[in-house]
């Protein structure tokens, strides 16, 4: 009897989908419970390999990319499974995660979504649990500058909600990240699928409210685990993903916003507009930091010149002369310089030397 239909969205991540679907597989009787449906968005990375692994998944290929949501309704039509799994290709679950989710599932009826703690490759939590998002989201959301120099401030810890679970207990939130959420099969035909007009990103956020509001629960369930590899898809198209980012931001807003908080979704579109070109600045400074190349073979980081400028000036104003300091004399300046601190608490993220050069 088949229990689960296990979804994958693919594109150009075929290498991590084959590790994801082999830790499925590990699950005892994993041919007799499970349906696993992959729905390739035309990648080019010699997707066929997955059928010739895995002869008994199913695998429908689309002439385009046709965004997560519509792909999964795609599958959807594919299986009539009681349970759902939505994971994504660049994650790895435990040998004991089948059987925990139907555990759990069976025993709270009530729940329509329920998400597992989601961690990082270096087995920190993801902030997979959280609240619907208000303004006050693109400010401190899980990636935000703000939340990563004051982890711990009121207007994160209530958005994103991991913390609230005490001792692995479930609890209760707004909605579960869709890197891998297990959804009861009559809470979404309730709500008719995926929007399919969310082509990325923001679709398991508007997923979430429906089926809430459809009288469902959404649970975070810290006690089953999955690992997460992020952004494995995104890199290939690390533009596009910025702006479908932004779009659907836009879209979910403005599809839960009624007056008087409507009027302000020009400013909130200009906002999101002006967001999205830093998020692009951001990402090509970070991508040419290390392109910057010498006759050497050396690459240089944009971060480094700027701090070696400033180190530069804090000595001559204090009468240092750098030709006179050894190398290690050169790295304890640094290193125990205040602005050093407050640029970079964790010095091998900044450069390796006072100088700033990095080998390639």
């Amino acid at each position: 009897m088949i229990l689960f239909d296990v979804i994958y969205v693919n594109f150009n991540s075929t290498d991590c989908l084959i590790n994801s679907v082999g830790s499925v597989l590990k699950f005892k009787h994993a041919e007799d419970f499970l349906n696993i449906i992959v729905v390739d968005n035309h990648s080019t990375d010699q997707i066929h390999r997955i059928k010739a692994l895995y002869p008994n998944i199913k695998l429908i290929l689309n002439p385009k990319n046709r965004g997560f949501g519509t792909a999964v309704n795609q599958a959807l039509t594919c299986g009539s499974s009681k349970y759902i799994i939505l994971l994504n290709p660049d994650s790895i679950v435990p040998k004991v995660f089948i059987k925990d989710c139907l555990c759990f599932m069976e025993q709270n009826e009530q729940v329509g979504i329920m998400g597992p703690m989601v961690l990082n490759a270096n087995g920190s939590v993801q902030g997979s649990a959280r609240s619907f998002p208000t303004p006050l989201t693109s400010l401190f959301g899980r990636n935000s500058p703000i939340t990563k120099l004051y982890p711990n401030n009121s207007i994160t810890r209530s958005n994103i909600l991991t913390w609230r679970s005490f001792n692995n207990q479930p609890v209760e939130v707004d909605w579960v990240s869709g890197a891998c959420m297990v959804v009861r099969r009559a809470a979404l035909e309730t709500v008719g699928g995926f929007d399919e007009r969310f082509f990325l990103y923001w679709e398991d956020t508007d997923l979430c409210r429906r089926i809430k509001n459809a009288g469902w629960k959404i649970i975070y369930f810290p006690k089953i685990k999955v690992t997460h590899f992020v952004g494995k898809s995104s890199k290939y198209a690390p533009y596009h993903s910025i702006y479908q980012f932004h779009k659907s931001c836009y879209y979910l807003w403005s599809k839960n916003t009624k007056l008087p908080l409507s009027i302000l979704l020009p400013f909130a579109f200009l906002s999101l507009m002006i967001r999205g070109l830093i998020a692009v600045l951001y990402h090509y400074l970070n991508y040419i930091r290390f392109r910057i190349i010498d006759k050497k073979g050396y690459s240089l980081s944009l971060k480094n010149i700027i701090f070696k400028i400033y180190c530069l000036f804090v000595m001559k104003k204090g009468n240092i002369n750098e030709k006179r300091l050894t190398s290690d004399q050169k790295k304890s300046f640094a290193y125990n310089h205040p602005t050093y601190r407050w640029w970079c608490p964790r010095k091998y993220d900044l450069f390796c030397g006072i100088d700033g050069w990095k080998r390639i």
